[in-house]
């Protein structure tokens, strides 16, 4: 005897609105860029590395080269085309790191965008509805906008940090200066550990995470 005949009901999973399908995809999308940026990091890192590297080397072979807080290319650069074409590939492949990584964070000023109208839509609705429910369990919707507003600011300093170490690193004959735009690149200080949690929190809420 099936269960249709035993009089049970299977409960359905309950239909998601349209507004709270959007966040849901939203937050995932946010999962997915910050997943994107972090292996453009780990890669542009490698790339400054040896751009790091590939100076300091020429500067053994030539300390006088090592001016301190001086920012001009060293006019014994012009006699090693070899290097020079070296060093240029690899500034090319660390600008194209940063170009991908600017086009994240314009998608996470999107999503930012897109969550702060469907929450106005929200709050247009429960005024008229009378009915303040959360669209999944506990956040009231405006605090889908708030968090995704922190995370793209954080990622929008960030990037902004990212072009000014790609445009000195490779221009730089200190070493120590050398070595503090290869630890900001890989250790990105405005991405605090605020920015995980809130990221795995619009996750749990969205039901990403169980």
């Amino acid at each position: 005897m099936d269960a249709n005949n035993l009089g049970v009901i299977t409960p359905k999973r309950p239909v998601l609105s349209v507004s709270a399908r959007k966040i849901k995809d939203n937050a995932a999308d946010w999962h997915n860029l910050i997943t994107k940026w972090e292996t453009l990091n780990d890669a542009g890192f490698a790339v400054a590395n040896k751009i790091v590297n590939t100076r300091i080397s020429e500067l053994t072979k030539d300390p006088e080269m090592e001016l301190e807080g001086s920012s001009e290319i060293s006019s014994s650069d012009q006699t090693h085309p070899e290097y020079n074409k070296e060093l240029d590939s690899l500034c090319k492949e660390l600008h194209g790191a940063l170009e991908s990584m600017a086009k994240i964070q314009a998608k996470m000023e999107k999503l930012t965008s897109t969550t702060k109208g469907i929450c106005d839509l929200e709050t247009f609705h429960r005024e008229v509805e009378k009915c303040p429910i959360p669209l999944f369990h506990t956040w009231p919707t405006t605090y889908f906008y708030e968090v995704s507003l922190k995370l793209s600011e954080m990622y929008r300093k960030e990037l902004l940090l990212k072009r000014t170490v790609v445009e000195a690193i490779a221009h730089t004959r200190a070493r120590d200066l050398m070595m503090t735009y290869l630890s900001i690149w890989l250790h990105q200080p405005y991405l605090d550990e605020s920015g995980k949690v809130h990221l795995e929190s619009m996750l749990y809420e969205t039901g990403h995470r169980p």
